[in-house]
């Protein structure tokens, strides 16, 4: 071969090589990574990871010769994106993908929300794609979400109701109740008995539900009224729903209504239409609810709201019958604690001497009710009859007198006043310092100030709350100071919230400085409550927050579980089954199972029991401020609060943690607004016979391979 013809060939080949293509396998993204990217940009509350989606410049490679060649570029591997999720081929990755923009919480995101609710083929992702704008709250969205209400699947118009009553526009009340009306004319509620608790409800049902619910919350009784009363004023329908919904608006136009489900069937939608009457202080219904409070065969769940409405009409004609509940210590606990509370507030003189009885009753909730009751009656009366007691032995009974000498002039309290701020129990101690800032004590700021340097956060509270009631400038310096050791050394973040708070309320101006470095606290929750405070243009930056506990990893069998894990807890009065909704929230039943798996539940009263409401537990305080060490961020979803739903106690957003509550009946409120991670399953018997004070001895669970905590 000659020289040319060697050459010839060497280059034919390089052009053969420069010109051949480059061959570069896509990446292919399980489903459990889309998961674990999904559930970390919720964490730091990001639509995107740091850096998503910027270009990058190919490589450039020396050749032989010395000149530099541009190398092939390959594509660039998913990066965590949840607008880019919202794309994904899967209909589940895109209607979670929705979800986490919707609790992300960011204005950005809601274009590409708008654009799945008008665009996606899958009625479960366009429902969704509703839901998460109402997280979001822009009005942005008002358009499409109206729009929306005219989709050919009922749940997708419920949810779009739904989240116009979130971003709160008027103008969307009556399109809202036009879809109601249209789905009740074609008979979305016959057959529907009163106290139907299924969820989800046939679709068309839903619909109206959540569009009541988004009526109430836009205060629109014309509203309601044109899509579920029928043309003689009545209700179209018993279901409880319609009941809560009438209740809960707030129109006195509602009172015939109210009084004409009073009378009706079940158990919830009655005790609704009784709390409805005693907001509207309706004196015509006062016969009504005089005899239901004093009926023993009708269910305590109804006596229990007619009992409240009695003590808010505020007529002493509805005493008798409350006083025969207290002298009948056969009746259920919790509702003659009601009556007593009832009692109190209608300041009946008669019943002292029915107080003064209950200061030694065997039951402390009614032992702190009847001191609370004598001081709101007859001062003098307490003072004299607590001559002849020794100190209480329940910590909450001296908790509930020193609120209770709240009710006192500081002269006559101060005495009183004084023994329990040195009380042995800091819970104690605690209520007694928000008792002398109530009163106003000329030493209450110094008092208060010199508190903010106790070792127990609980005592930092309160002296900081004292503060911002008595709203004392001399305090700026000490709440400052306060806040730094705060942060150096608490697990907790309720008394470095409260000092900031504080802070602001006292020295607004002088409140800067200290706030601007609370938006690197250690503590999510403290960062969001500081840029709250703030405010305005000086909102600040929303920095990620700390990894959040257990870690990420933990939660890796809950993308994708093979079953349901139940919690089984031993109380007291009982065992109840709960259902953990690993699916709706992950990072919530994670922590749960493993706090149960270190038995931090075992041992702990039930803090707060409210009939016809809630049960409250996890509080290893025991006075409704402790919590494990640490904060989980919300997991908001779609569950709706019913009788025996669980979920998680918060003071603000993101303050999650160990204090759970089970609801005892439906509680549409709190839809939305506090994460729902469980169900009861069994054991709503058990739920009804609780009190306060009554223990959780143990709480083991069932993750479907093993036993976690107690056997």
């Amino acid at each position: 071969m000659t020289r040319l013809a060697a050459m010839l060939l060497a280059a034919a080949a390089g052009a053969a090589c420069a010109t051949a293509p480059v061959v570069v396998a896509p990446t292919v993204t399980p489903y459990e990574q889309k998961m674990r990217w999904i559930l970390t940009l919720e964490d730091q509350r990001q639509l995107r990871a740091p850096g998503a989606g910027e270009p990058s410049l190919p490589p450039a490679i020396a050749s032989a010769r010395g000149r530099t060649a541009v190398a092939p570029v390959p594509p660039r591997p998913p990066e965590p994106d949840l607008l880019t999720l919202l794309g994904d081929p899967e209909a589940r990755i895109r209607r979670r993908a929705a979800l986490a923009v919707g609790r992300v919480g960011l204005p950005d995101g809601v274009d590409d929300l708008v654009r799945l609710l008008a665009g996606d083929e899958e009625p479960e992702v366009r429902q969704m794609a509703a839901f998460a704008l109402g997280l979001i709250g822009d009005r942005a969205a008002t358009p499409a979400l109206t729009a929306a209400l005219a989709d050919t699947e009922p749940l997708v118009q419920g949810r779009a109701a739904e989240a116009l009553g979130r971003v709160g526009d008027a103008a969307a009340a009556m399109p809202i109740a036009g879809m109601m009306a249209a789905h009740v004319t074609a008979g979305a509620l016959d057959g529907l008995a009163a106290d139907d608790l299924r969820w989800p409800a046939p679709a068309a049902a839903e619909a109206v539900r959540l569009g009541a619910f988004a009526l109430v919350r836009l205060n629109h009784y014309d509203g309601l009224a044109s899509a579920l009363l029928d043309s003689s004023g009545m209700p179209v329908s018993r279901w409880w729903p319609v009941a809560w919904a009438f209740q809960r608006v707030g129109d006195p136009k509602a009172a015939t209504v109210l009084q004409w489900l009073l009378q009706g069937d079940g158990q919830i939608g009655r005790a609704y239409a009784a709390r409805g009457l005693g907001a509207l202080k309706d004196a015509s219904a006062l016969p009504a609810l005089t005899a239901i409070a004093g009926n023993a065969g009708d269910p305590v769940p109804v006596r229990v709201e007619a009992v409240r409405a009695l003590a808010a009409l505020g007529d002493a004609r509805g005493a008798p019958p409350l006083t025969r509940l207290l002298t009948q210590p056969k009746e259920d606990a919790n509702l003659r604690l009601e009556a007593l509370t009832a009692l109190a507030r209608l300041r009946v003189p008669d019943a002292v001497d029915l107080y003064v009885d209950l200061l030694v009753d065997p039951w402390p909730a009614l032992r702190a009710g009847a001191l609370a009751a004598l001081a709101a009656t007859d001062p003098d009366l307490l003072l004299t009859a607590l001559s002849g007691l020794d100190p209480d032995s329940d910590w909450q009974v001296r908790a509930a007198l020193a609120r209770a000498l709240g009710d006192l002039d500081a002269a006559r309290a101060r005495p009183r006043l004084d023994v329990l701020l040195q009380d042995a129990d800091r819970r104690v101690v605690a209520a007694a310092l928000g008792t002398l800032a109530r009163l106003r004590a000329p030493d209450a700021v110094s008092v208060l100030t010199a508190t903010l340097e106790a070792d127990d956060f609980g005592l930092r509270l309160a002296a900081a709350n004292g503060l911002a009631a008595l709203k004392a400038p001399a305090a700026a310096p000490a709440l400052a100071k306060a806040y730094d050791v705060s942060a150096e050394f608490d697990t907790t973040y309720v008394a470095r919230a409260a000092i900031l708070a504080a802070l602001a309320a006292v020295d607004p101006a002088g409140a800067r400085p200290v706030l601007e470095r609370a938006l690197d606290d250690k503590d999510w929750a403290v960062r969001v409550r500081a840029a709250e405070l703030l405010g305005g243009d000086a909102a600040p930056r929303r920095p990620a927050p700390a990894p959040a506990v257990p870690a990420l990893a933990d939660v890796d069998r809950f993308i994708a579980p093979a079953v349901t894990p139940v919690a089984y807890l031993d109380t007291t009065r009982g065992e109840v089954q709960i259902e953990l909704a690993v699916l709706d929230a992950p990072r919530t039943v994670a922590s749960f199972i493993e706090l149960a798996r270190k038995r931090f539940f075992n041992g702990l009263p039930l803090h707060r029991v409210v009939p016809n409401f809630v049960v409250q537990d996890g509080d290893p305080r025991g006075d409704g401020e402790g919590g494990p060490g640490y904060t989980l961020r919300d997991e908001i979803n779609q569950r709706p609060y019913l009788r025996g739903t669980v979920g998680m106690a918060l003071d603000w957003a993101d303050t999650g943690g160990s204090q759970f509550f089970i609801t005892l009946a439906p509680q549409p409120h709190l839809d939305g607004r506090y994460t729902v991670f469980g169900q009861v399953s069994q054991g709503l018997d058990v739920l009804d016979r609780l009190r306060a004070g009554d223990v959780i001895r143990s709480i083991r669970v069932w993750d479907g391979v093993s036993w976690i905590g107690d056997q």
